[in-house]
């Protein structure tokens, strides 16, 4: 959850083998998961790193685009730039819409401990890749949906808490 009690969701695309990409891309093409993508996270507030944004090229339409870099320097036209994932949530609990973080690897791991729920599209492949989603207990988490497409199935996961 974020400090301000928002809910935040990480939404990833995850190979059988926990791969998310390999050199900088995406290891396969479903133009169905994208679509996805832009569903879940449109009229949010979406957190990245600057390498992810630098793939993508420019901020994605109608979210608000939160980009994490340790570059004290770096800036780009159209998003909001923070130094940690902390101070990126304190920032999109002041903004409108939803807390979602959209990769990568590093902004993945440093998000979890604050992650109410995940989204993952658990791709049915095995690439080979140089970049991985972080691993979660599933005693910690429940699946809670599973919606089958072609090539992937979007499973939603949430937070278990314990009581007592």
């Amino acid at each position: 959850m974020s400090p301000g009690g928002k809910t935040v969701t990480m939404v990833a695309a995850v190979a059988e083998n926990g791969v998310i990409g390999l050199a900088g891309n995406i290891p396969w093409h479903l133009p169905e998961d994208f679509a996805h993508f832009k569903a879940t996270t449109s009229g949010h507030v979406l957190i990245l790193g600057r390498t992810t944004h630098e793939g993508i090229g420019k901020p994605l339409p109608n979210r608000t685009t939160i980009v994490l870099t340790r570059d004290p320097d770096w800036h780009a036209d159209g998003v909001h730039v923070c130094r940690t994932v902390l101070e990126a949530l304190e920032l999109a609990d002041t903004l409108d819409g939803e807390v979602m973080i959209g990769g990568g690897a590093a902004v993945y791991d440093a998000a979890m401990p604050y992650a109410d729920v995940q989204i993952i599209s658990e791709v049915h492949a095995t690439p080979e890749g140089d970049t991985h989603y972080p691993a979660f207990s599933p005693k910690k988490w429940r699946e809670v949906a599973r919606e089958p497409r072609e090539g992937f199935d979007i499973v939603t996961w949430e937070r278990v808490f314990a009581c007592g």
